[in-house]
């Protein structure tokens, strides 16, 4: 059994991870941290687990006990914390905020998006989970990249569900604000663009392209729709083919022939993928659950990666039925 310590446990990203690791064959959650919660039960926050745990959180950092700890931190939190705390060297990490997505001499953290670094990430000590957003924009671009078809800029628009806000209510989370509703942030300057630009320059490094990303927040909890255009002069066909291959060994990124819709994905680790051409333009879509590949779920996969098992060890999930 892998026994793994949660760090940062009462969010909605560590709520989906004690839910997927409860029901996980080879997981055994030795502590959840919280210290606004310790001594309560996992339950009083995320009462979706009634009946699956009789966990409490604790203010403990037992890392001696554990084969690896997941950080659940708001971005920059993370960093803190290993400047204030030792953990040893052989506890493995997976960091699911943005402190370590970014290559640089001082970082040892393989970037963890399985469809991208499988091989590094199974070898890896320290994970660093990639955002929500940049999940779904990459797998919709990473093969067109692989293939050098990525020419000029790229126009990307995608909405999200509100849970990607986190936990903590604001003016633009709360229920009467979000409902019915619709706005954008962070036009131009969303913190994902960075690293989606830096995987693909991993398989593009002559692209010399901008990604010109407007994110949307939507009236829904869960799940990220994201469209991209590209200026592309390959046919259809050579295209669909290029996606099919890119995501071959993939168990949870799927090339569809025909369009998608977000419903398809909620409650899943799942991205699908389409394709169409319009002109010399391409339209690409792909859509994700932004708490689950885009966060836990793809997160529990690194870990099965880490620790060899079969990548869809405890991630076999099913979609919303209507």
């Amino acid at each position: 059994m892998i026994r793994i310590g949660i760090v940062g446990g009462a969010g909605y990203t560590a709520g989906e991870l004690c839910r997927l690791l409860l029901n996980h064959p080879e997981a055994d959650i030795v502590f959840v941290h919280s210290e606004s919660n310790a001594g309560n039960r996992l339950t009083d926050v995320h009462e979706g687990l009634y009946g699956e745990t009789d966990l409490r959180f604790t203010s403990e950092l037992p890392f001696d006990s554990v084969d690896v700890v997941f950080f659940c931190f708001g971005h920059g939190k993370s960093t803190q914390f290993l400047q204030e705390h030792y953990i040893p060297a052989d506890v493995r990490i997976i960091d699911l905020a943005q402190d370590f997505r970014l290559a640089a001499d001082d970082n040892d953290y393989v970037y963890g998006l399985p469809e991208l670094n499988r091989s590094a990430i199974g070898g890896a000590i320290h994970v660093a989970n990639p955002g929500c957003f940049a999940t779904c924009i990459q797998l919709g671009l990473l093969p067109l990249a692989e293939a050098g078809l990525l020419d000029g800029d790229v126009s990307v628009n995608a909405i999200t569900g509100s849970t990607g806000a986190g936990v903590k209510p604001s003016a633009t989370t709360h229920f009467s604000w979000r409902t019915g509703n619709m706005s954008i942030y962070k036009p131009f300057a969303h913190q994902h663009v960075p690293e989606i630009m830096q995987s693909l320059h991993q398989l593009q490094p002559q692209w010399q392209g901008a990604i010109d990303f407007i994110p949307y927040r939507g009236d829904f909890p869960r799940g990220i729709f994201a469209t991209e255009v590209v200026r592309c002069s390959a046919p259809i066909e050579e295209i669909e083919e290029r996606f099919h291959e890119f995501y071959d060994e993939a168990p949870f990124t799927h090339y569809v022939e025909r369009p998608i819709d977000m419903k398809q994905v909620v409650n899943t680790n799942k991205c699908l993928v389409h394709a169409e051409r319009h002109g010399d333009k391409l339209l690409v879509t792909a859509c994700i659950d932004n708490l689950l590949k885009g966060a836990s779920g793809q997160a529990v996969q690194n870990m099965n990666l880490m620790f060899g098992l079969e990548e869809t060890t405890g991630l076999r999930l099913k979609p919303v039925a209507f």
